[in-house]
């Protein structure tokens, strides 16, 4: 990222620091979004003063050692780990000031820095200063037209090389700051509004994936719960940006749940908001690998703190039983969406918080203990594919699925899991057996639905109980095992 030093202005802590950046930001799209306004209506172009506002502002920390050592952290973010000069462009920096503090204040008291803020020569595309898309509605301009005159997106410019490894940091001045720029946030943060219908800024830091809609109406149940019992949850955002208060009466909840168009959307997500920053989202990601990878590109950006799968598996195993819970320990990857970014012979350790956490909330849903925990719950490696009847091809599968002792399938864990590795987010998979395949139980319609009356509850309250566990344990989660040498210094 190509910066100009006169325009950088070194800041003393880190609440200055992204003080000024909300001002530079909140400067850029203000300047952008009335010149667009102003061609729209009367095909007034900017000025070159104007244009030279429509730039994201940057971040720049240039770290000295001080004598011949470097500090150490066990800290997993927040540290440097080699002299030089690091830097980041910064979109919406005021929605994401307590990241950006979180990661400054460490880096500012434990290390000999010097943090600079100012304008970089990145533009900020006029579509991301676009709120709903009605301003260009009915003004007679293409898109086209208007990339002419403002700048417009450039997918060249919006990459994961941060992530992906695909740059030799010896030859990077400045190295990277953080695992994705501007561009490559805003990029996302359309995108997630596009998928899953409501607004990004409503998506929470802690988040349950599942592949099935009857998780949503009991994730709904569960907030609502919450807001009438005037816990530390304040509101449900729905799909729609739809929301339901916490105050409200259960009748007036409802009618307006009745409204909620849910349907609309790809991967609709359901916001259960905290007053202390830490609630859940669930986003229902629909069924197979590409939309796995596909929202969890986008999440990723938010920085969550952890992600986890709750959804439906086949058991592998004689031994299990529909209804029982399956935590993973390994993946095998036989989906193939990743395979060019992240081999499938790249392992995937397993996070032991995350782990515990699933485990021990199991216990405490289910009121099992011991022996009676193990018969329910069984670890092992989940076998992951991108085709839903693999089993017609059981006789070429049967041998591969033999050697690595797999005792679950489905079509989104692995990949989720390996999004969590590749993107730095914690991650966990807890899924439930809703039929055995190889053992002449498959799913029935009967069946399979009193199997969810039963089964999702209390499946949903476990992810639940295991976010609450990993909340008081924010230190160590974010683990070394996400981290190369090759690093940024932000998570």
């Amino acid at each position: 990222m190509n910066t100009d030093s006169a325009h950088f202005i070194v800041t003393a802590t880190p609440e200055e620091a992204v003080n000024r950046l909300a001002a530079l930001h909140q400067r850029a799209t203000s300047s952008l979004s009335q010149a667009l306004k102003r061609y729209l209506k009367a095909r007034t172009l900017p000025t070159a003063e104007e244009r030279a506002l429509f730039r994201y502002p940057a971040l720049r920390l240039t770290y000295q050692c001080q004598g011949d050592e470097v500090p150490t952290s066990t800290r997993a973010y927040a540290k440097v780990q080699v002299p030089g000069t690091y830097s980041v462009t910064v979109t919406h920096p005021q929605a994401f000031r307590e990241y950006l503090l979180d990661q400054l204040r460490p880096l500012m008291s434990e290390f000999n820095v010097v943090v600079e803020v100012g304008v970089s020569e990145q533009n900020i595309p006029y579509p991301y200063v676009v709120e709903q898309g009605d301003e260009l509605a009915g003004s007679g301009v293409t898109a086209a037209a208007l990339a002419r005159v403002f700048p417009s997106t450039d997918l060249s410019a919006a990459s994961d090389g941060v992530a992906d490894g695909l740059y030799e940091w010896e030859n990077l001045d400045p190295m990277p700051l953080a695992l994705f720029d501007a561009a490559r946030v805003d990029f996302s943060l359309k995108r997630i509004q596009h998928y899953t219908g409501s607004d990004w800024r409503h998506v929470q830091p802690w988040i349950l994936l599942t592949n099935y809609h009857r998780y949503v109406d009991q994730f709904i149940r569960h907030g609502i719960d919450q807001l009438l019992a005037d816990t530390r949850f304040v509101r449900m955002v729905l799909p729609g940006n739809v929301v339901i208060e916490r105050g409200m009466q259960e009748g007036e909840m409802q009618a307006i749940l009745e409204g909620v168009i849910w349907h609309r959307y790809q991967m609709p997500a359901y916001h259960l908001i905290a007053d202390d920053g830490h609630g859940v989202t669930l986003v229902n990601i629909g069924v197979g690998p590409s939309n796995a990878k596909n929202i969890t590109d986008h999440l990723a950006v938010l920085r969550p703190h952890c992600w986890l799968m709750i959804g439906h598996c086949g058991g592998l195993r004689q031994s299990q039983t529909i209804g029982d819970y399956v935590l993973a320990h390994a993946y095998m990857r036989r989906d193939g969406i990743l395979d060019r970014v992240l081999p499938p012979n790249i392992p995937l350790p397993a996070l032991a918080e995350v782990q515990q956490a699933l485990q021990e909330a199991a216990a405490e849903i289910t009121g099992d203990k011991g022996e009676a925990l193990k018969k329910r719950l069984r670890t092992g490696t989940v076998l992951t594919y991108d085709d839903r009847n693999w089993e017609l091809r059981w006789a070429q599968e049967r041998p591969l699925i033999n050697l690595a002792r797999a005792v679950a399938v489905d079509m989104e864990s692995g990949t989720i899991a390996a999004q969590g590795y590749r993107l730095r987010v914690p991650y966990g998979t807890l899924l439930c057996v809703s039929d055995k395949p190889l053992h002449s139980e498959i799913k029935l319609p009967g069946a399979a639905n009193a199997f969810y009356e039963r089964a999702v509850s209390q499946h949903l309250q476990i992810g639940i109980a295991a976010l609450d566990l990993l909340r008081g344990q924010l230190d160590s989660l974010h683990s070394r095992k996400l981290r190369s040498f090759d690093e940024p210094p932000f998570r």
